[in-house]
């Protein structure tokens, strides 16, 4: 099969979310013999023609210019070309912009389409653009007959709303090994010893909620916090909490070694998920043996059942803090638990088995309703 994937900034992935996911699928489909072609910002780190057997076509993307109007640039860009490449699927990730070119879509691809979580409900975005992504994600399941939903409740929702099927096919994650507790010394805390959040600092995020609960604990406990805090909203968190200096934002870490060991020597990881969709950083938890403390809601309870805290308020986040400790073997079944899930169900080799199928299935169908009219 030649298959083509669009709707990134490209691979190897900078970001995580589709960027991970389109990388791990795309790497995937090459080692089984696929001919994959992956489209990227003409800014993207990767310059090269080719990455692990993957084409990469380069792409002039304004986003960094224009904002939001650059990505729909980018997009139509992408599939003017896709008319130079005789593809058998086009995998689409997500819905923000494509459905409006829908007319550069080349007729003799099948098209698929990762409809990903409920955009529309992020408050990182402003009303206009919100209302434009309930219109785009309503294109998309219209003209789109091949629907991924990355979590069961993404796929109840679509069936609910638009009573259109979709085939179930979560995010992975491996299994992380490779502890090193020398990497804490540049972070300068012990393992156990802390409490870690790695995210966008978006007020939906609940961080704010999360820190209020720390300040209560009292606790003698560095509190982390991983992600990029040069927002608005990050500024306001950092001039709310100054005061106190066990709360530590480090900023955006790019690097998985240090992430990953961070995530393995934490005490508590805390979880939100409020927009749906398989949450990337879950599941990377899971497999680094984090104890997870999750917003409480449907899309985190699918994944993680009994194997996790919950939390809905202040008090929550405060009770945990004082009772909770992962050195103490109590927690050490959902632990195990949580690996188990990512070994059997979401790893990358599992998952991107689960696209190959998928795909061979779809153009078998394909070739039999064509000739149906033969």
């Amino acid at each position: 099969m030649r298959i083509a994937i669009l709707g990134t900034r490209g691979i190897p992935s900078q970001y995580g979310g589709f960027e991970k996911c389109a990388e791990h699928i795309a790497v995937s489909l090459a080692e089984r013999g696929h001919e994959v072609i992956v489209y990227n910002s003409h800014n993207h780190a990767n310059q090269k023609e080719f990455w692990k057997g993957i084409k990469i076509i380069h792409i002039d993307d304004p986003e960094f210019k224009l904002g939001s109007f650059g990505r729909f640039l980018y997009d139509y860009r992408c599939l003017t070309d896709l008319k130079n490449h005789k593809c058998d699927i086009i995998l689409q990730l997500g819905y923000r912009s494509s459905p409006v070119w829908k007319f550069k879509m080349p007729k003799e691809a099948i098209l698929v389409t990762i409809m990903g979580g409920l955009e529309w409900k992020r408050t990182k975005y402003n009303l206009f653009l919100r209302k434009f992504i309930v219109f785009a994600e309503k294109l998309a399941v219209s003209y789109c007959d091949n629907l991924i939903a990355d979590s069961l409740g993404i796929q109840s929702y679509l069936l609910k709303k638009f009573h259109k099927h979709s085939q179930y096919i979560p995010y992975g994650a491996d299994i992380f090994n490779n502890t090193d507790e020398k990497i804490l010394a540049k972070f300068q805390v012990l393992e156990f010893k802390y409490d870690l959040f790695i995210g966008s600092l978006e007020p939906e995020n609940s961080l704010e909620m999360i820190l209020d609960g720390v300040i209560k604990a009292q606790l003698d406990r560095d509190f982390l916090v991983v992600g990029n805090h040069l927002t608005k909203n990050g500024n306001h968190l950092k001039n709310k909490y100054q005061k106190y200096a066990k709360i530590k934002f480090l900023g955006g870490i790019y690097d998985d070694t240090s992430l990953n060991n961070l995530r393995y020597y934490s005490n508590l990881y805390y979880i939100v998920q409020t927009s749906g969709g398989t949450n990337s950083l879950l599941l990377n938890a899971m497999a680094c043996r984090c104890l997870i403390s999750a917003q409480d809601n449907e899309f985190n309870r699918l994944i993680l059942g009994m194997d996790a805290l919950y939390f809905n308020t202040v008090d929550d986040i405060t009770l945990q803090m004082i009772a909770s400790k992962k050195e103490s073997h109590i927690f050490k079944d959902r632990l195990d638990n949580n690996v188990f899930k990512i070994e059997n169900y979401h790893s990358w080799k599992n998952i991107g088995e689960r696209y190959e199928y998928y795909f061979c299935d779809l153009i078998k169908n394909e070739f039999v309703t064509k000739n149906d009219y033969l």
